[in-house]
Parts: C-alpha cells; structure tokens; sequence
C-alpha cells in the first residue's frame, strides 16, 4: 500500500490560480482533476491520497473536503484557514462540521510568500496554530529555506502541535549548496513533533534536468541523504507535488525516483515511508 501524502487539483472555472504566472508555469494552466489523477496513482500503486490546498482563499477547503468524501482515492485533505483570525478555533469546528468535514487532517499558509521570515512566531499566527493542536490537526510548513529558523522555534514552542515540512523545506537542489539549508533542516528534526515530506523537490533541480527521469536522481541524493539522517525513516512520507511535479517528471518518474532515493532501506522503512508516516501523522 502507498499513500501519495501531497498533491493537489484545481479547476480554473471555479477559481483562478493566481500564482500560476510566467511562461515556465504555462504547462499547468488548464484544469487538473481527480479523474485526471487517478490512472496515474493507481498505475504507481497509490491508493490513497491526501489533498493539499494551494490558494488562500476561505471557499477552496470546503470543497476539497466535499471532494474527498465523493471519492476513496482522497483519505485526508490539508486545508487553509487565517490562523490570525480571532475566532480560528470555531472556524476550524465549523470545518469539521461539514460534509466531508472529517477528511480534514491538518491546515497550512503559503508561508513561502510572506515577506516576515519570522511570520510563524507572531502572537496572533502562535495563537492561531495552538488552536489547530487543540483541534488534534496537523499543520504543514510550505517555506523557503531562510524561513526554516523560525519553523523551528514554533515547533519548539509548540510540542503539541506536529509540524509537516512540506518539500523539505525546498532545498536549494539546483545550486547543489546544502548550507545552510542542511544544518537548519537538522535542528527541525532534532525537535519530535517533526515529520518531513519527501515531495517537490523534482522541481527544484536544474531546468536542464527536467524530463530526464532517472538524470534527477543523483542531483536529488545529498538531500535525501541529509533528510535521513536527520528524520530517519520513520519521521519521513512520500508526496507527489502532482501536478507541479510534471512540470520536471511525470508522476511515475516521480514514485520512481522515490524508490530510487529509498533503495537503501529495510522493507519495514520503506513501508514507513510509503504508507505508514503519512497514516499515523494524518490518521487516515
């Protein structure tokens, strides 16, 4: 069994994706649907999924929960919500609330666009994310990686509340540097409510590499190298970015080179890391 513990979809008649600008990113223009989806994780041996938000607009989570309860290949949805709002914790119960409301496993914020790198640690967002532990979710870290100091004093702050570093933190594969990246990455780490998520990083390679399939996987290695160590295999779960990831390789290339990284690993590691991380951090 393998859960896919990071994807999203987007319908642009619904809503447009702002952040979708650029040449670079006129491949995703165009709507990518769960039918879209599904061949794809069912021909890599997926058979559940947790859906990942990707505006910050209110409407979007509850039509991702409604999403998930029409169809069994979506087990957990991560949705968005303004931690800063005073009133999150009802909020986050009228969530719940909805149809669909029980798929809610956890709350992120585009972090990686707010210009404050020290954005986690104000009051109003440290208020905001104790009401996501006191509602017994999850919240996943979307930040680059001079934000990842401030991830780890509001993890640090926070013991209750289990943070998911989404794309490890995008790492700065393309340049091949792995500082100070690595070292802030093992701090993280070092704190037991941390779990990495082991998605995006296809596209965080050299342009050059992009359709090259197993040309990544040597580029991507130090990383994952550096991630294991510091998480180790229990503490880590496959994502598939999809469909940012086809931008740099398809779907399968993406499984692929996640079986590549964790070839290395015992049989019982990689059922962690496949199926078993995202399972219990999610409780799918």
């Amino acid at each position: 069994m393998t859960v896919d513990a990071h994807h999203h979809v987007w319908d642009l008649s619904v809503r447009d994706q702002d952040w979708l600008t650029g040449p670079e990113l006129r491949p995703l223009r165009r709507d990518f649907t769960l039918a879209d989806l599904l061949p794809e994780a069912r021909a890599a041996g997926v058979d559940r999924t947790v859906l990942v938000q990707t505006v910050t607009v209110a409407e979007e989570t509850p039509e991702l929960l409604a999403l998930a309860a029409s169809h069994d290949l979506v087990a957990g949805v991560v949705g968005w919500t303004d931690l800063t709002r005073p009133d999150v914790a009802d909020e986050l119960a009228r969530l719940r609330a909805l149809p669909g409301g029980r798929y809610l496993k956890g709350v992120r914020h585009q972090v990686q666009g707010e210009p404050d790198p020290d954005w986690l640690l104000r009051a109003d967002v440290r208020r905001g994310l104790s009401a996501v532990a006191d509602a017994g979710l999850v919240y996943d870290l979307v930040v680059l990686p001079h934000q990842l100091p401030a991830c780890v004093r509001a993890a640090a702050g926070l013991p209750g509340l289990t943070f998911v570093l989404d794309h490890l933190g995008k790492p700065p594969v393309a340049s091949g540097a792995l500082e100070p990246w690595a070292s802030d990455v093992e701090a993280l780490a070092g704190l037991p409510n941390t779990v990495g998520k082991v998605s995006g990083l296809v596209t965080e390679t050299d342009r050059t590499l992009w359709g090259g399939g197993t040309r990544l996987l040597a580029p991507l290695r130090p990383y994952w190298d550096t991630v294991l160590r510091a998480f180790g295999p229990g503490r880590l779960m496959f994502g598939s970015d999809w469909p940012v990831c086809t931008l740099a390789a398809s779907y399968a290339q993406v499984r692929s080179l996640t079986a590549g990284l964790a070839g290395g690993l015992s049989r019982d590691e990689r059922d962690q890391l496949l199926d078993g991380t995202a399972t219990r951090v999610y409780d799918l």
